[in-house]
This record gives structure tokens, sequence and C-alpha cells, in this order.
């Protein structure tokens, strides 16, 4: 009986000690004394309003969920000790007891009306966008984000960097493993921030814990955040909804900056653009548009694709000997700029610049033996788009 009652108190236990020290874990946290591995057992505070509101209020609700732990707990143990048979104590004869059911029924009420006030307040100024600083647009892409920000003319795409090599164990691994981008979100710290986030494929959504936000990017639908950082630093996310075989390599990088640097961030941005739309008048050689086309297509063709060009069986198709990198080059224009509908096969026109266009296309039609001497430049993806 004894033993029994040992291994039921230490089951029952056992969840408790896990809050506790998940609540120990936070206030180490919070004091900047916290060992390695506490952190793991408890939400990050956060460097923004809304993840500080997530942490209070789930900090608030854990420890009810203590208290009423140890009240319904202590009355059982008490019971089951004080009121054992073999202290004489016969099991009482009442199947029920209407001050019993009143009890149990009205002080969950009265504690889930105290909890619904901060929650209530939290949610209200979470889905509060109004008078927001700036506007970024964020897109999915499978396995990709585009950020565009409005008003400004800048956009880009943000790709995972991690080489496949360390991906498939051929070399080390990163410090940043699978959390490296090719060019991070950067925003000003105490600046409203309003995010429109969507996709262009299928749903995913944009996670980063230390600012506090998630939201879901749904095709055809337009969903709003918005977060106000208040430290410098660079914040690390993920796409949280299951979007495809390429779901673990779609990283978000967030590198929130003071506002003077992100004015003269933003500022040569927009010369780079410029650049970029000069750069798209230029006549290209058959060895430059290769040397370039080759870099773009690993970073935005090869998951699918393969580097060798040889696609994935029954999934994706091979480009090498294939009849749209052998065939006419506007048949391949189309299929890189507009997509292939019912496919997994991406409309690349609102991604790329024409300058990686045409080099990927180029590259396309004489890598692996292809070999079509066929040369695509900018201004021949330029006239396409324009139906010319």
């Amino acid at each position: 009986m004894l033993s029994r009652l040992k291994r039921l108190v230490a089951y029952a236990l056992t969840p408790l000690l896990l809050l506790s020290f998940a609540g120990l874990s936070s206030a180490k946290e919070a004091s900047g004394g916290s060992p390695e591995g506490w952190g793991l057992l408890n939400l990050p505070i956060g460097v923004s309003s809304l993840s500080r509101n997530s942490y209070e209020l789930h900090m608030i609700l854990l420890w009810v969920c203590v208290g009423i732990g140890v009240v319904v707990f202590g009355i059982m143990f008490y019971s089951m000790i004080a009121h054992r048979k073999s202290k004489g104590h016969e099991p009482a004869t009442f199947h029920e007891s209407a001050k019993v059911e009143l009890l149990w029924t009205i002080i969950p009420v009265i504690i889930l009306i105290v909890l619904a006030a901060p929650a209530t307040t939290y949610l209200v100024e979470r889905y509060d966008t109004d008078e927001a600083d700036m506007d970024i647009k964020i897109t999915g892409y499978q396995w990709k984000w585009q950020y565009e920000y409005l008003g400004e003319g800048v956009q880009f795409m943000s790709e995972l960097t991690t080489p496949e090599s360390a991906i498939y164990g051929d070399t080390p691994k990163s410090e940043f493993y699978l959390s490296e981008v090719s060019e991070p979100l950067v925003l000003p710290v105490g600046k409203k921030i309003r995010f429109l986030v969507t996709s262009k494929d299928v749903i995913h959504s944009w996670w980063v814990i230390d600012l506090g936000v998630k939201k879901d990017a749904i095709p055809g639908f337009v969903n709003e955040t918005w977060v106000r950082i208040d430290e410098p630093g660079v914040y690390r996310g993920f796409c949280t909804e299951l979007c495809g075989k390429g779901h673990a390599f779609m990283p978000v990088v967030v590198n929130a900056v003071p506002e003077d640097e992100y004015n003269s961030w933003l500022a040569d941005k927009k010369v780079a653009v410029a650049a970029e739309r000069e750069l798209a008048k230029k006549v290209f050689t058959l060895d430059e548009l290769m040397a370039q086309g080759e870099e773009a297509y690993n970073r935005s063709c090869a998951a699918c694709h393969m580097a060798n060009g040889e696609g994935i069986p029954g999934a994706f198709p091979a480009l090498k000997d294939s009849s749209v990198a052998l065939g006419s080059v506007k048949t391949h224009l189309d299929v890189v700029v507009n997509g292939v509908a019912g496919t997994g096969m991406q409309a690349f026109g609102g991604q790329l610049s024409e300058v990686d266009l045409a080099a990927i296309i180029t590259y396309e039609r004489n890598a692996w033996g292809n070999d079509t001497k066929d040369i695509v430049q900018p201004v021949d993806v330029l006239k396409f788009k324009q139906g010319q």
C-alpha cells in the first residue's frame, strides 16, 4: 500500500515539478544568471511588447495552473492519507453534493473571467495595426521569402544559404546551420512596422519568436500583423507550416538596427536597385551569363531540379536533355517566367531580376551537355514580360 502510494505521489508531482522548473527558468533568465539549458524550459521574453505580453500571459496562466494543481492534488492526497481504510475510516455513501457541484462550477468560471481581462487586453493590442510607421509585404514561396518595402521601391528574395554539402553531411555544419539567408529583413528599432503577409503557392507561416510574431501566409489572402522592436540585434525564425519537401529550408532572419543605420541601408539598397535596372540594359557574353547563371540556378532552382540538372524522379523533371531546355527559347522563357499551372513549377518572373532570369535560362540551355549555344539577354526577358 505504501509503495503504491509513493509511486502515485511521484507520478502526480512530476508535471508540477516541471512547471516549477519552467518558472524558475524565467526568473533566472530575467536576472541574467540563467545557466545553459534553462532557457529551453520556458518561452523567451523577447524584444517587443508583443513578445513580452505573450510571456507575461503565459506566466500568469502557468502559475494559476500550478496553484490549481497544488490545491487539487493537496486535497486528494490529504483525503487518501487522512481517511484511509487502515485508520478505520469507512467510505461515504453519498453519490452527489449540490455544494460541491456548485463550487467546482463557479470557481473555474471566476478564474476564467479573471484571466479574460489580461488576455483580451493583449489580443486587442496584437491586432491593432493602425498608425504604422512603415509597411512590409511578406510573400511566401516554396521555399523562400520575398520582402517588399511598400512605397520605397525596394524588393528582394531571402533564401537559405546553407550549402547542400553541409545539409547532406559532406562538410561541417556552421554555427547558423539552416538559419542563414542570402539577405535578411532589415528593420529599424523603435518604429511600428506593419507586416502584410501572403503566399504565392501553398500555406506558409512567418514566425520569429523573439519578436512575438507568427502569421500564416495564405494564397489569395493578405493577413496583417505588426511589431515594434526595442533592441537592435539579429533575430531568427522559420516557416512553421508544413509547406512541402523544402519546409526545413525556409528560415527567417531579421536584422534590427538603429534608425540612422536603417536609413543608410535603405539608401544604399535604392542605389543597388537602380544599378540593377541599368544592368538589365547590358549585353552579356556567354561566359558571363554562364557564371552568373550557375550561381543563380544553384540558389533558386537546384532544390528541385538538382545541381546536376537531373531533377527528382516522380517529383521534379530533369532539365538535362529536356525538351524545355533544348526546345524553343520562347517556350523556355514562358516556363521560367510564368511557371506551369498545376505543377510545382513556380512563376519566377516576380521573384528574380531580368539579369538572373536571363542567366539561368542561358545556363540551363548550355549546361550538363545541353550545349545549344543559345544566349538569352536581360532585354529579351524584359520584352517577353511586356508581351513583345
